[in-house]
């Protein structure tokens, strides 16, 4: 009994160390500055370790795809394919003798760099990386491998439905707009790329303006601007497109509609729920973030325990907030068995009502709030993160202050203001279902919830609205 004791009371301290850590977190000190081509740069030291991460944003992403898509996505993992000075293989052989990688992606709204090295090789990796932002070769032949490769991804993508379903959604709920481009693209858009789509493609958005990379680690910062200021003044400033297409309004859904994904062998149904969501910016991301923990983004949160532990209908459901630069989306998402489909998406409408009409109690709201405050810290505890961190702030408009202020924006969520919040961003109509499971099973199942459009799981994307 006593043994139990001292390990409650060890519990105890433990958690409330890690509350007190967030309500003590600060972002670190950190320089930020522009060069004359417009890159924004940040530099901040950390000499825990002697390493550096790296971590660059570029207005580069599957928006800017056009009828090409994909062609972001393999533009940004062509760049690995190497440079004049750094050809594939020997990129590869530099990076692996000293330890260092180096990354690249394409997302939704942008593309980006990550790369960690030792602290001694910075004048090995360095140069590298401003090659491969400013002068990659688009080799053909590697292309024509990577291109291979994503034909193949795509094909057993249509396979699983967990692999569908998003892109899907984005684009049911976004229609024509650019957000609604499928980012990982498609099997005919990729089979007719060539090279030269990547050069050109390269051509027009990998510009420093517009662009931002920070340097996290064992630095010195005077040192670190000069060298940085030196190498990429090189990269040439770019033409800035003249129609910010991501910030056109998103048209709003006018009702509630249902897009069924057919998949004939199907045992399960698999299913979203959703709705337009809020930007990253928004100055009620946090407590919207600490009210949708307890909704659906925890283990023990609202839905699961009422779609998981208390009917069964599930191995697991969960809600989240999908936060873009000028918009963003709200999904419920789970999936459960063919003869379940039903009973399953009205569990999840029944909590979502209860959360609008019933709303959330006081001893909720406070285990929500030090759940979110425990799970912060560890968020930036390294300099990979905080690399990150700093080009996110970039790329969504928000400073310090955000991270600053997290404990005071999540103790500052009262009841009241949670209900307004509910009431503003978690939907309560106008909802858009998406549902991947065998049709002639719960195709009646579906047009409960709304006017139903059917497609098959092996049909691509429309190019137009569905």
């Amino acid at each position: 009994m006593r043994q139990s004791i001292k390990y409650l009371l060890a519990a105890f301290v433990l958690l409330m160390g890690t509350v007190a850590s967030a309500q003590e977190y600060k972002l670190p000190a950190y320089q930020k500055f522009t060069l004359k081509n417009g890159l924004t740069v940040y530099l901040m030291e950390q000499h825990d370790v002697p390493m550096i991460n790296v971590s660059a944003v570029i207005p580069a992403g599957a928006i800017n795809d056009g009828d090409k898509s994909g062609l972001a996505s393999l533009t940004a993992s062509s760049l690995r394919h190497g440079t004049k000075n750094y050809p594939k293989s020997k990129l590869d052989s530099e990076l692996d003798y000293v330890a260092a990688w180096v990354n690249t992606y394409a997302s939704k709204e942008s593309a980006g760099l990550r790369s960690e090295f030792a602290s001694k090789d910075q004048q090995l990796v360095l140069p590298i990386i401003y090659e491969l932002l400013t002068v990659p070769t688009f080799d053909t032949a590697e292309f024509a491998k990577e291109q291979k490769q994503v034909l193949v991804r795509l094909s057993q993508a249509k396979e699983s439905p967990r692999s569908v379903i998003q892109p899907a959604f984005d684009k049911f709920l976004y229609g024509e707009h650019v957000y609604g481009n499928v980012v990982g693209g498609t099997v005919s858009t990729v089979t007719a790329m060539t090279a030269t789509d990547m050069q050109s493609f390269f051509r027009k958005n990998y510009r420093p303006n517009g662009s931002a990379i920070s340097i996290v680690g064992d630095f010195n910062s005077k040192q670190m601007k000069a060298y940085i200021t030196t190498l990429f003044s090189k990269w040439e400033k770019g033409q800035a497109p003249a129609e910010n297409l991501a910030a056109k309004p998103v048209t709003a859904p006018t009702g509630n509609r249902v897009l069924l994904i057919n998949k004939d062998d199907a045992k399960e149904t698999t299913f979203i729920i959703g709705a337009p969501g809020i930007s990253r910016n928004n100055p009620d991301y946090i407590p919207v973030e600490v009210i949708n923990t307890l909704f659906g983004g925890r283990f023990t949160s609202m839905l699961n325990d009422e779609l998981r532990v208390n009917s069964g209908l599930t191995y697991g459901a969960r809600s989240g907030f999908s936060a873009l630069r000028n918009a963003g989306s709200f999904v419920i998402s789970t999936f459960t068995a063919s003869k379940t489909t039903e009973p399953a998406v009205d569990k999840a409408l029944e909590v979502l009502n209860k959360l609008h009409t019933t709303g959330i109690d006081e001893t909720s709201l406070q285990s929500a709030k030090n759940y979110v405050k425990g799970q912060f810290p560890p968020k930036y505890e390294t300099s990979g993160q905080l690399a990150n961190l700093l080009t996110d702030m970039y790329w969504y408009d928000f400073n310090e202050s955000m991270i600053n202020n997290f404990q005071k924006s999540v103790d500052g969520l009262t009841l009241e203001k949670a209900k307004q919040l509910i009431s503003t961003y978690f939907p309560k109509d106008k909802l858009q279902f998406v549902l991947v499971g065998k049709s002639s099973e719960i195709k009646k199942i579906a047009e409960k919830y709304g006017p139903v459009t059917e497609v098959q799981i092996t049909e691509e994307p429309p190019k137009k609205a569905f």
